[in-house]
């Protein structure tokens, strides 16, 4: 089951056409589509390049993200408790 962040998104319109999407909560999340449906779609993108990111580095997941990812997997959170995976 895949997490579902829900994340303000900041959508400008460029003078050559297009969007560039970027979100408040987390600076690192910069995209751009040609239509809006195609810059929300890049966001999703470019937000699970974020976390990979963070987790390549070794860096904690940003605490705005974390609480999204313990309410994706209640239960996986609660077997881990047990030491199971």
């Amino acid at each position: 089951m895949a997490a579902t962040y829900k994340l303000p998104l900041v959508l400008d319109p460029q003078p050559e056409g297009g969007y560039t999407v970027t979100c408040p909560l987390l600076p690192e999340l910069i995209t751009e589509g040609d239509t809006v449906q195609e810059a929300l779609n890049n966001a999703s993108d470019a937000l699970t390049a974020v976390i990979e990111a963070y987790q390549d580095l070794g860096k904690p997941i940003p605490a705005v993200l974390q609480h999204a990812i313990v309410s994706a997997y209640p239960r996986q959170r609660h077997l881990a408790g047990r030491g199971l995976q």
